[in-house]
């Protein structure tokens, strides 16, 4: 009998020792943070807040576009927070996804699936967007349909979304307070240890602010030169075709992606479907009619990089851009004005192979492998 009552009492043991290590749904899922390893950083810290950037980047149109807030300058302190954020998984409810997963450096900060794989596998609706240069937007509005009306609304969204990162705010910051590696962060950046919601905001949004496109091809050659109409000696004669055909009034590409940071003003419809039945874009998020269809222009820097192309990334390659916009675009009512001929007819470009190929040549001179491959915007965490 005794040895009986022992068995039992043993078992009894081990089922409430397996308890402590299920959650709340019945799974064999331990706590996140038991895994969590530290991010290995450099004992100074990078230079975030004062970037040397060329005089076209610093001034005029580009200038203006600048969406970084006064109560949130870059600091390097606060983007060293905002990378090991952006990197960590403990900020997804399984801790499997960060937000680095979606936005990958070697594709632009985007990903190459067309959709977006989120914590339990489930997809994202749209395609993801590259992020270099996110800090030159006028109307500083972020996501495809420009629901955030912020970057530092917009970096809280997918770690609430219930498809990608799967958490609640309190249960994140009550994880991140577990954490040993973050009070010290917090404090750098902050000036005291006391972790919240606001300042995972304002730390993230420093970061991806950081992330500025300045040494391509496009920019060593355009700091050659007084205007940059004029050919760029570093160019090959087809890329310095291609760069006239991209700025040439006839072809209308830079009245979308102007600058010589390759960004927009504002959202653009820009004749992917004839109605909006399948999604409205910024006028389902706004409710209003005359922004349906329309959807945010990210900047091009990286654009050979960033593949599939469009909100619903549709299209796989450069080429089939340029074929959309040479003789697919299809009569929106809300269509873009450059889009248009005078006359209110569709633009058809009617271009010679020999011009696609010299756009698409032009277009990879945006890449810009030296923001890829920089340190600070890289994985602090050790490789699993």
């Amino acid at each position: 009998m005794k040895i009986k009552h022992l068995t039992l009492l043993l078992i009894l043991i081990f089922a409430i020792g397996c308890r402590k290590d299920t959650d709340d749904d019945g799974g064999q899922n331990p706590d996140p943070t038991n895994s969590a390893v530290a991010p290995v950083l450099p004992a100074t810290m990078a230079n975030y807040a004062n970037p040397t950037l060329p005089g076209y980047l610093n001034a005029g149109p580009v200038a203006n576009a600048d969406n970084t807030p006064v109560n949130n300058p870059v600091t390097n302190a606060g983007a060293t927070l905002g990378r090991v954020l952006f990197y960590d998984k403990q900020l997804s409810a399984n801790a499997t996804i960060a937000c680095a997963s979606c936005h990958i450096a070697g594709n632009g900060f985007s990903d190459p699936a067309t959709f977006s794989s989120g914590f339990e596998s489930g997809l994202t609706g749209r395609h993801s967007m590259s992020l270099a240069n996110s800090r030159f937007y006028n109307n500083g509005r972020f996501f495809w349909d420009e629901r955030a009306n912020t970057l530092e609304d917009q970096v809280l969204l997918p770690i609430q979304d219930a498809v990608e990162m799967g958490m609640d705010l309190d249960t994140l910051v009550n994880r991140l307070e577990g954490l040993d590696y973050y009070p010290e962060l917090f404090m750098a950046a902050f000036g005291s240890d006391e972790i919240n919601s606001n300042r995972i905001s304002l730390a993230l949004a420093q970061f991806i602010r950081a992330m500025v496109s300045t040494d391509s091809k496009y920019d060593i050659g355009r700091q050659q030169v007084n205007a940059n109409t004029d050919d760029f000696p570093n160019f090959t004669a087809q890329e310095n075709q291609g760069k006239a055909l991209f700025l040439s009034p006839q072809l209308a590409c830079a009245a979308c992606h102007g600058t010589d940071a390759f960004i927009a003003p504002g959202p653009r419809n820009n004749g992917l479907d004839p109605t909006n039945d399948a999604d409205g874009g910024v006028g389902s998020a706004t409710g209003n009619n005359n922004q349906l269809g329309l959807f945010k222009v990210g900047s091009l820097k990286n654009v050979a990089l960033t593949a599939p192309y469009m909100h619903d990334g549709r299209f796989n390659t450069l080429e089939e851009v340029i074929e959309h916009y040479n003789s697919g675009v299809q009569d929106n009512p809300n269509l873009s004005g450059p889009l248009r001929m005078p006359g209110g007819a569709i633009r058809r470009l009617n271009l010679t192979e020999a011009q696609k190929q010299a756009l698409v040549a032009f277009l990879v001179t945006l890449n810009d492998t030296t923001l890829l491959n920089d340190e600070k915007f890289s994985d602090p965490f050790p490789a699993e």
